[in-house]
C-alpha cells in the first residue's frame, strides 16, 4: 500500500511544533527519524538551541530525542514518508471555523509528498472535515489520487497544556485511517510511543466526532456551573460553598465556574455547531452554553465595578491590577484567554489596568493582544485587584500579600476561589 517497506525506513514529518506537535515530535524522535517543521523561524531557532518556550518539553527531553531535527524549510519535508499535522484550528471573529492553518499545512505537505505517503491529522475539526477540506488540497497540490497513491489517518490530539501529570504517552490515543490497512498502520505507529495504549475507531469521522464532543461536554458542564454562579450572585450565595456541599454526594461532578479559554474548550464546540447548522440543525444547548461562558469576563468586570462603587471608589481613572493572563493556571498559553474580556470591559469604563503574569511571555502578550505586561505590581497602588488565574505563584503569595498591592479599601475579587471566603471581597 505504501512506499514503506520496513519500520526502520520511516522518516516522519511533524507539521506544527506548538503545544501538540512538539511533545509528539520528541516522543517519535526517540525512536524514528523525525523532521519537525514549523513556519516560525524564531520557534525553530529556539528548539534547535534546545529550549521550548511553552515549557511543555524540558531541555533534557529535547536532548533525548536524538533522531529529531527542526526546520522551517518546507523542502525538507520531501524526505518524509509519513506526515502528522498538528496545526491549530481557530475560529474567526464570527465564531466560524478558520481552516487557513490546516489548508496551508495540507498544501505544503501535498507539494512535497511522494506516492505511497500517509498523512495523519491531529487538529480538531468537525466530523467529515479531514476528507472534505484537507484531502482535496492534498490531491490538488500533489497530483496524486486519494486512497490510491496516498492515504490519510486521523488521531485527535489530547494534550492538556501545563498538565505535568497527564502527558502524551499516558493518555489513550484514538486512531483511524482511510482504509483498513491505513488504520492498522496508524494504530501501530502510535502504539510505538503511547504507553496508555490506543483505541482504533471504525472511521475517520468517528474519530473526529469523538474529539469535538470531548471538549463540547466540558464546555457545557462549565457553562452549567457558570450559570449557577450567576444565579447565586443574585441571591447572595457563595458558589464555592454551595459546590463543596453538593460535592459530598458520590456522583456529583466537580466542575467549577470560571473563564473558559484556550485552544480547545472555547473553540471546538463552534466546529460542531457549524457542521450541525450546515446540515440543517440548530444546536440550542451547545450554543447556549457558549453564550454563557463567553459572557463571564464581562460579568466579572461588572461585579468588580459594583463592589468598587459600594466602597465609594470611582472606576473612572482607577488603577486596577489583573493577576494572570494565561487561559489556565501554571501555563504560559494565552490563546483565547477569557482574561482579555475582563481587561477590555474595565478599560471601557476608562480604568487604568495593569496586568501581571510571571508565566507569560511579554512578547506574546504584546503580539497577541497589544498588552504591555508589568514586571512587578507596585504596593499600595491599586483600587481593585482581580485574581484571574490560579497560578501557584499567586497562591504562595497569599491573600494578605496580594492585598498589599492595593490602597486602603481596595477591592479584591478572587475569580478562582483560590483563598477562603473571608480573604476577598467576593469570589466567582
Amino acid at each position: 500500500m505504501t512506499i514503506i517497506d520496513s519500520w526502520d525506513d520511516i522518516t516522519l514529518g511533524i507539521v506544527g511544533l506548538g503545544y501538540v506537535g512538539l511533545p509528539l515530535a520528541v516522543e517519535f524522535g526517540k525512536k524514528l527519524k523525525t523532521v519537525g517543521f514549523d513556519i516560525s523561524s524564531p520557534r525553530i531557532e529556539a528548539l534547535s538551541a534546545g529550549h521550548d518556550a511553552t515549557r511543555e518539553v524540558s531541555d533534557d527531553m529535547l536532548r533525548d530525542a536524538k533522531h529529531l531535527s527542526f526546520t522551517s524549510d518546507a523542502e525538507r519535508l520531501a524526505t518524509c514518508d509519513v506526515f502528522i499535522v498538528t496545526v491549530p484550528t481557530p475560529i474567526d471573529d464570527y465564531k466560524r471555523p478558520d481552516f487557513r492553518p490546516l489548508e496551508m499545512a495540507s498544501k505544503t505537505i501535498g507539494a512535497q509528498m511522494r506516492k505511497g505517503a500517509i498523512v495523519i491529522y491531529e487538529s480538531t475539526v468537525y466530523p467529515g472535515a479531514t476528507e472534505e477540506v484537507c484531502v482535496p488540497l492534498l490531491e490538488d497540490s500533489s497530483g496524486l489520487t486519494f486512497n490510491q497513491d496516498f492515504f490519510v489517518g486521523y488521531s485527535p490530539e489530547r494534550i492538556n497544556p501545563g498538565d505535568m501529570k497527564h502527558r502524551l504517552i499516558d493518555i489513550v490515543k484514538v486512531t483511524s485511517g482511510s482504509t483498513p490497512a491505513t488504520a492498522d498502520f496508524v494504530d501501530k505507529l502510535y502504539k510505538s510511543i503511547i504507553r496508555a495504549g490506543t483505541y482504533r475507531t471504525t472511521s475517520i469521522k468517528v474519530a473526529e466526532a469523538a474529539k469535538v464532543i470531548e471538549n463540547t461536554q466540558r464546555d457545557l458542564n462549565i457553562a452549567l456551573v457558570n450559570e449557577l454562579a450567576l444565579i447565586f450572585n443574585r441571591i447572595d450565595l457563595d458558589t464555592e460553598e454551595v459546590l463543596k456541599a453538593a460535592g459530598t454526594k458520590w456522583n456529583f461532578l466537580p466542575f467549577r465556574p470560571g473563564l473558559v479559554g484556550g485552544h480547545c474548550i472555547s473553540v471546538d464546540p463552534y466546529y460542531l455547531t457549524h457542521k450541525a447548522q450546515h446540515v440543517g440543525y440548530h444546536p440550542d444547548v451547545i450554543l447556549a452554553g457558549r453564550r454563557i461562558n463567553d459572557g463571564m469576563g464581562t460579568f466579572i468586570a461588572e461585579r468588580v465595578v459594583k463592589l468598587m462603587t459600594k466602597k465609594g471608589l470611582n472606576v473612572v481613572g482607577a488603577n486596577i491590577l489583573v493577576l494572570g493572563l494565561s487561559f489556565k493556571e501554571n501555563c504560559p498559553d494565552i490563546r483565547n484567554t477569557g482574561v482579555i474580556d475582563i481587561i477590555s470591559e474595565l478599560r471601557g469604563y476608562n480604568a487604568d489596568v495593569d496586568v501581571y503574569d510571571p508565566w507569560v511571555s511579554t512578547y506574546e502578550a504584546k503580539n497577541e493582544y497589544g498588552l504591555t505586561l508589568i514586571d512587578q505590581p507596585e504596593q499600595g497602588r491599586y483600587d481593585a485587584i482581580i485574581l484571574a488565574v490560579g497560578h501557584d505563584t499567586f497562591k504562595e503569595l497569599g491573600a494578605k500579600r496580594i492585598r498589599e498591592f492595593g490602597r486602603n479599601q481596595a477591592v479584591l475579587f478572587d475569580v478562582k476561589a483560590l483563598f477562603a471566603i473571608d480573604d476577598s471581597d467576593a469570589r466567582l
